[in-house]
């Protein structure tokens, strides 16, 4: 039996999981008059999850009046199809079950007779709906249907899950069973636990949700405005609720570790036996299996923390990475009073660490163990948004059902009044119908000090906080970076650190250093701004119409508009300039161009005729800023209410201003410069860049220096058993000798018994096109054909991956084979969902697919490379390193290129059951000497080097060999 403790949220305060602990026996006796006499609980069975090619297999209801069920409907319904062998054995309904049953109109019709319209409650109501709506008349069936999925996110919102299952067991309703009849009388019983829970949020709460928006439709707006009259003079306030919460969780301070003369640690002994039969972990995991390489790793973690001194740990699939260094990190924090903190490259580790690995962890340590984490602003509810959108004069934009937003408002209210930090990834809203950044704030955006829930109250700032106050601080590598650049002001003084997923970190340092001006960005900052009747400013002058300084704030709001205005057009001059300029540098992009800008542009009649505009756009940008600046300091010692989206403004303005700057004058050594343009577009998206040019050098200069201890992990970071490249990208080679260690450690897997490396050798030179082109056609054709589907093609470019797809798609559909391809504009995730969920589906993708995308077993069994992944000669990047260095080729791009090569590899092998085949098709491979550097980085010994016109016949071999 799972207890409401391990069923909430890690972090839920004790108040709130007592209240939930009582709801049940509240339910008893608590009555609700109307809203619940004449509802009906509803379930349907499917014969699978779409409305469009699935159909009903059974419906079952209820007639509920107060806490009685007094009437049941319930038929199997036929199909006109096979129930699928997976519904079977999901529900236990067959086809003999079905056959004599009504049709689905029949059984429709008789569902409405029982209805007779009033409202019907269903769990993920929109599937149900959907299935009874597919069927003629279907819609009669009623008009208002609730989704008590929604709805349970809202009343319990501190729950980690929301399923039927979940709900009926916590609370003690009749069990779940797949079955429609069982779970419409398990749903029965939670129906009254979530009336009683919504009772329970704050006062006036209710009154607030019912009077949103009063002309958008919303299912839940009669329960909200039945439970608000229950307490008519209840008035809610979102900083009081917020205030409250907090009073319920004080953390103790935490110490600097700075301030500590060495660490308290365990014994290598004792870190060993966590590992052992009867550990620590193997309580932590139901058949734990005891690895020598997860055990090594945990004693170099413990020894680098002992010493002070920092390790690059490249450890393959399946050594465990994460609780290797969590067991010596977690006992670090725990001994010592000090945060520790663990940055991943994605937000989806994260959470694996936060919902999982950590509770775990914390359950079987003495004392327990504190965790939190932090993700970017666009992670967390904006509580001052949260207030405007709520008010009914507010706009709300979505291209869907803008009921939607209304739902997300009120998931949102209930969370954050029983939730002292946390953020939006987890609540369940339905992002395809609501806008986020209606409900989110840029952290260019934030008002800080002029926000009624800066600091605390507020989630962002709030949570950066309470980090302070907790063991372990887990976020991403895009924070980690960003505090970096901002001095250490974003995270608490954190001095060990884990960098998992690091082998990327050294691009997403400079992304996030990055300096950008873009034309799309200075549209929306001007666009905010507005002008006298338009924007902040126009409001801005409205609001101060009728104050006793008037006169004065509409002199200063008159020339911030007039200056404002003139910027505006400045800038505009400005990307039409870029524009021209990508016309004449050069590029490779085929969509895109990203152009350097270098000595010899700086030097070209073309950058001389863009330098007028662009030097007129600076003086402009600064009277702009100085004359906003002056208005915002005037009005907020007055109303600093008044002018919290024009001081946004300035701010931003402030920044493009310093970025446009930097990129015209180029006069800082640090950073290489670069401008792109979208070719498909006559105008738009153009913009100027500046990147750091060394990232190791601001590591080891502004970073490392701070922390005692760096573990850097990753199952690639080196280049055939070398790991120069990696401690130069990140800085670790300009610290002392002894500072840090780097070592391998095996994968518990059997490469070179699950995986094979095939090399085409013979493929053209891609300067042939078409002997190029014909060439891979016939491989690729011969390649999916022998694997049955299943493979996952990756280019570096698009007109390949384009050309090709459209030669090799009809064959493979001639041969009963389905291949998708990553088409402009096409969703990632989506593309992804569908590789998985279709086993026998291929996939030709770009840059997204070629690290972290995970498809364990059948639904992945080859990767095919066409091309080695080295960066275009024309990358601004490469151009500026082969302008100051000699041999720059050989020191970035070719180990570049080995490690996406061996992250491309690293997709087919994540199980230890795992089989797969990676497809090298490119000659220099076996021509070049730098390809031992790249076959020598695999994780498989060795490698078959194949004519590609017998690459299809081995892999047949080979499946037959595997049973793949």
């Amino acid at each position: 039996m799972t207890t409401m403790e391990d069923a909430v949220m890690a972090g839920t305060p004790d108040a709130v999981v007592a209240a939930y602990e009582t709801l049940a026996e509240r339910a008893k006796t608590r009555s609700f008059g109307l809203i619940e006499d004449d509802v009906i609980i509803l379930d349907t069975e499917t014969t699978g999850l779409s409305v469009q090619d699935n159909r009903l297999i059974e419906i079952a209801a209820a007639r509920l009046r107060g806490r009685e069920i007094v009437d049941r409907f319930d038929t199997f319904v036929h199909p006109g199809v096979p129930i699928p062998d997976e519904i079977v054995r999901l529900t236990g309904i067959r086809d003999s079950d079905v056959q004599h049953a009504p049709s689905p109109e029949e059984a429709v019709a008789m569902l409405a007779d029982f209805v007779g319209g009033c409202p019907v409650i269903a769990h993920n109501a929109t599937f149900d709906r959907s299935f009874i709506e597919a069927v003629r008349g279907g819609v009669n069936v009623s008009d208002i249907w609730i989704d008590s999925l929604a709805l349970s996110r809202i009343a319990l919102p501190r729950l980690a899950s929301h399923k039927l299952s979940v709900l009926a067991e916590l609370f003690g309703c009749d069990a779940v069973s797949h079955r429609a009849i069982d779970d419409v009388e398990a749903l029965a019983g939670v129906w009254r636990i979530l009336l009683v829970a919504l009772t329970d949020l704050p006062r006036g709460l209710m009154r607030r949700l019912a009077d949103m928006h009063p002309d958008v439709p919303w299912s839940y707006r009669p329960i909200f405005s039945f439970l608000a009259g229950e307490d008519p003079d209840g008035i809610f306030s979102l900083p009081a609720a917020r205030t409250e919460i907090l009073r319920a969780q004080a953390p103790d301070e935490r110490v600097d570790a700075d301030d500590l003369p060495f660490l308290l640690l365990p014994t290598a002994d004792e870190t060993k036996s966590c590992y052992e039969p009867g550990g620590i972990v193997d309580h932590m995991y139901p058949g734990y299996e005891p690895r020598p390489e997860q055990v090594e790793m945990a004693c170099e973690v413990r020894d680098a923390l002992e010493t002070s001194s920092h390790r690059v740990i490249e450890a393959g699939t399946g050594v465990g990475k994460s609780i290797a260094y969590l067991v010596p990190f977690a006992a670090a924090a725990k001994r010592n009073n000090v945060t520790v903190g663990i940055a991943t490259k994605s937000n989806n580790l994260a959470d694996q660490l936060i919902y999982h690995e950590l509770p775990r962890l914390a359950r079987e340590l003495d004392g327990g163990l504190t965790f939190c984490a932090l993700k970017g602003y666009d992670h967390y509810p904006c509580l001052r948004k949260l207030e405007r959108l709520s008010r009914s004069d507010a706009e709300i934009r979505t291209t869907r059902d803008p009921a939607d937003t209304l739902t997300a408002i009120a998931v949102i209210y209930a969370y954050v009044c029983q939730s002292p930090t946390g953020d939006l990834d987890g609540l369940g809203i339905r992002w395809r119908s609501v806008n986020r950044a209606d409900l989110t704030t840029p952290s260019r955006e934030c008002a800080r000090r002029l926000c009624p829930f800066f600091p605390d109250r507020c989630l962002v700032h709030g949570a950066r906080r309470r980090a302070s106050r907790v063991d372990v601080v887990v976020t991403n590598h895009s924070l980690l970076f960003r505090n970096v650049a901002a001095d250490g002001k974003i995270l608490p003084p954190i001095r060990h650190w884990v960098i998992d997923e690091a082998h990327s970190i050294e691009r997403e340092a400079r992304r996030q250093w990055a300096v950008t001006v873009s034309a799309d960005e200075s549209r929306a900052i001007f666009e905010r701004l507005g002008g006298e009747r338009s924007g902040s400013l126009g409001q801005l002058v409205r609001n101060l119409a009728s104050s006793d300084a008037a006169t004065l704030y509409m002199g200063l709001s008159a020339k911030a508009t007039a200056t404002v205005q003139r910027a505006s057009l400045a800038m505009a001059e400005v990307f039409d300039g870029v524009r021209d300029l990508a016309r004449r540098g050069r590029s490779d992009g085929y969509d895109n161009a990203n152009v350097w800008i270098g000595p010899e542009m700086r030097e070209s009649a073309g950058w001389q005729h863009f330098l007028s505009p662009a030097l007129t756009a600076i003086d402009a940008l600064d009277e702009a800023h100085k004359n906003l600046a002056s208005l915002v300091e005037t009005v907020s010692a007055d109303k600093p209410e008044f002018v919290v989206d024009v001081a946004d403004g300035t701010r931003r303005l402030k920044e493009m201003l310093d970025g446009l700057s930097l990129i015209v004058k180029g006069e800082d050594e640090r950073y290489v410069y670069s401008l792109q343009v979208n070719r498909r577009l006559r105008a738009g998206g153009e913009s100027l860049t500046a990147e750091l040019l060394d990232v190791g050098e601001m590591l080891a200069e502004r970073w490392l220096p701070e922390v005692h201890t760096a573990i850097f992990t990753s199952a690639t970071i080196s280049i055939a058993g070398n790991f120069n490249h990696f401690n130069r990208a990140v800085g670790l080679d300009r610290l002392a000798p002894g500072a840090s260690k780097a070592l391998h450690l095996d994968s518990s897997y059997d490469f070179d018994e699950n995986m094979t490396v095939v090399v085409a050798g013979d493929v053209p030179d891609p300067r042939n096109r078409d002997a190029y082109l014909d060439t891979l056609e016939q491989l690729l054709v011969d390649v999916h054909i022998a694997m049955g589907g299943s493979a996952l093609t990756l280019f570096t470019n698009r007109r390949d991956m384009e050309d090709l797809f459209a030669r090799v798609e009809p064959k493979l559909a001639a041969a009963g084979l389905e291949l998708a391809c990553q088409q402009r504009n096409s969703s990632a995730r989506q593309l992804r969902d569908r590789f998985i969920s279709e086993k026998s589906s291929s996939l030709f993708a770009l840059k997204a697919f070629w690290e972290g995308f995970d498809a364990s077993g059948d639904t992945l069994r080859c990767v095919v490379i066409p091309k080695l992944p080295f960066s275009s000669p024309t990358d601004p990047l490469a151009c500026e390193r082969e302008r100051r260095e000699e041999r720059a080729w050989a020191q970035y791009a070719l180990p570049e290129a080995v490690l996406e090569v061996k992250q491309a590899a690293g997709r087919l092998i994540r199980s230890s059951s795992d089989v797969g085949v990676l497809v090298l098709a490119d000659s220099r491979l076996v021509t070049k000497g730098y390809g031992k550097k790249f076959l020598n980085s695999l994780p498989t010994s060795g490698y078959q080097r194949i004519e590609s016109e017998q690459v299809g016949r081995y892999l047949e071999l080979w499946r037959r060999a595997h049973g793949a």
